[in-house]
């Protein structure tokens, strides 16, 4: 899958509007990433399709909004980095991959790859697959109804529990903008205020 993946990177490891790097600096570039590609590559199988699918549905959150910000990206990478056991060089490279694919194949893929890590992932897994895509859509520190929406199909499709999924986004409760809007209106959120 990751040599599949580098290999339809045109330019891999350039950054859009950057200059142009010489060629020196691309070949060691070049080099590099094959390097990290090594690396990933020389995975269990079945370890690297976790990753991937890891990173591919973090992704599905973060294009919620159809962008994928710098700060999503950052947590994504730190995201493998805890819970993946990535390098910061593997991470950024996966991220980078799974972002890619998620632009290109959506909604087909995004079902698809997300039913492969649900046949994966164990229950606990499953659950820090969500609580990311909460950490990733709050980013910029407000989760919008689309974002929770996407992350509420992910939990579907990944056969979780309505309840265990609550027990995540009670979580990030602060974070949602609608909770937010409420309390910029002086209005307490559901549950709260009431004097019993």
């Amino acid at each position: 899958m990751f040599e599949r993946l580098v290999r339809s990177f045109p330019g891999a490891g350039a950054v859009p509007g950057a200059p142009r790097a010489s060629s020196e600096d691309a070949a060691s570039e070049t080099a590099a990433i094959r390097q990290i590609v090594a690396r990933l590559e020389a995975m269990a199988p079945e370890r690297a399709r976790f990753l991937a699918g890891f990173a591919y549905v973090m992704s599905r959150a973060a294009q919620a909004d159809l962008e994928i910000s710098d700060a999503e990206t950052q947590r994504m990478e730190a995201a493998l980095v805890e819970q993946g056991g990535l390098d910061e060089a593997q991470a950024v490279l996966v991220v980078e991959m799974a972002k890619l694919e998620s632009r290109r194949n959506g909604a087909t893929a995004d079902y698809l790859v997300t039913r492969e890590f649900a046949r994966l992932a164990t229950l606990e897994e499953k659950l820090a697959v969500l609580r990311c895509c909460f950490l990733v859509s709050a980013a910029d520190t407000s989760i919008s109804a689309e974002e929770a929406s996407v992350v509420n199909q992910i939990a579907r499709e990944l056969h979780v529990d309505p309840h265990q999924l609550n027990r995540v986004r009670r979580e990030f409760v602060e974070q949602m903008s609608a909770i937010q809007a409420l309390r910029q209106m002086g209005t307490p959120p559901p549950g709260e205020g009431t004097d019993g």
